[in-house]
């Protein structure tokens, strides 16, 4: 976790940090739309967990934000982590986030942008003969690509990481001290729509 914290840090030091004042990106571009969006993510979710709880399936994100500047944003989202596992053990798992996002513009159409903060998610969960749910929050960080096709609209390609982690102990008492680490890795396209 502490690892996870401080390569979030160094990125957002890393990109906040780059000179801001390149003589290619002015205060025109199409990066430079202030204000609130909303958009939404489709793609890949490989779940990287212990045992039965290895699978891969497609995910969906709705989001909401608000750009400062052409640098800086925090955003919020809700995600659909679809149903992992197998037939033993599975999970459907659900989340919230909210998180600040750092960016960079590269050209008149293209930024980077990296991002991090904290997931509130909820498993329904079974294995073997024991099924209920479990919440949690973790941290989660994630970097990507933007396009802007005017100052409006934009698309985006991100990949992001979320370190969760399902305790066995409330499970049951089945399952002793066991804990399930499950990484979720998310690849996605995305469409933003500024206001």
């Amino acid at each position: 976790m502490k690892a996870l914290t401080t390569t979030l840090a160094g990125l957002t030091i890393g990109v906040l940090g780059t000179n801001f004042a390149s003589a290619q990106v002015t205060e025109n571009t199409l990066q430079a739309k202030d204000g609130f969006y909303v958009g939404g993510n489709y793609g890949y979710l490989k779940v990287d967990g212990q045992d039965d709880f290895d699978d891969d399936n497609d995910m969906w994100q709705g989001l909401a934000g608000y750009r400062f500047n052409r640098y800086l944003a925090v955003e919020g989202s809700m995600i659909d982590f679809g149903d992992y596992g197998s037939d033993l053990s599975n999970a459907d798992t659900d989340g919230y986030t909210a998180a600040v996002k750092g960016m960079l513009p590269l050209s008149e159409h293209f930024a980077v942008f990296v991002k991090g903060g904290q997931l509130w998610w909820e498993s329904d969960y079974s294995v073997a003969d024991l099924s209920g749910d479990f919440d949690d929050e973790s941290l989660f960080i994630g970097a990507g690509v933007n396009y802007a096709i005017s100052r409006n609209l934009s698309i985006n390609a991100e990949y992001t990481i979320y370190d969760t982690e399902l305790d066995a102990e409330e499970l049951g008492e089945n399952f002793g001290d066991r804990d399930f680490e499950t990484d979720l890795k998310q690849a996605s396209l995305g469409v933003e729509y500024r206001f």
